[in-house]
């Protein structure tokens, strides 16, 4: 069966499911996604390309959801990048930024898990669409992995900056 996807579109897959991969390996590293290091760096420079490059695919001639999902990340980023900076936030900028980085990620995994379920595999996909109860239970899933993983970096870095300031 021939691919169905552009050559713009394995592009954007491909480096979108890198994205994802630095991402992860970022949390599991470090317990954060950190733009100030190399991978926060990286995860940042693909999901930008990733979104960028995801604008132009227009799968049913019109936008969808997932380039408003592009646009919000492609705004979130910045402010995530330099919350901890901002003196009006305080010291709430460090958490501010763990959970907008999260943020991005959790929005990058709603077309993964939308895009995967209804285009794999190419003769029959798994979903209908993104109503279907299978994609509908997978972003479920999504919103509860990302707020035990949201509270988990939370209290891990609070237990750090206490053991910053203690010694």
């Amino acid at each position: 069966m021939p691919n169905h996807l552009s050559i713009l579109g394995i592009i954007h897959t491909a480096i979108s499911i890198l994205a994802i991969l630095v991402a992860l390996y970022s949390l599991l590293r470090d317990g954060i996604i950190n733009p100030q290091n190399g991978n926060g760096k990286l995860y940042v420079f693909l999901t930008v390309f990733t979104c960028i490059t995801g604008l132009p695919i227009m799968r049913f001639g019109h936008p969808t959801a997932g380039h408003n999902l592009a646009v919000i990340i492609l705004i979130v980023l910045p402010i995530a990048i330099y919350a901890p900076s901002m003196k009006f936030l305080g010291k709430s900028g460090a958490y501010i930024q763990i959970f907008l980085m999260s943020l991005t990620l959790f929005f990058s995994f709603i077309p993964a898990i939308v895009e995967t379920l209804t285009r794999v595999p190419i003769s029959r996909p798994i979903a209908n669409g993104p109503n279907d109860p299978l994609v509908q239970t997978g972003l479920l899933t999504l919103v509860g992995f990302f707020v035990v993983g949201v509270v988990y970096q939370l209290i891990k870095f609070r237990s750090h900056q206490k053991r910053v300031i203690a010694n």
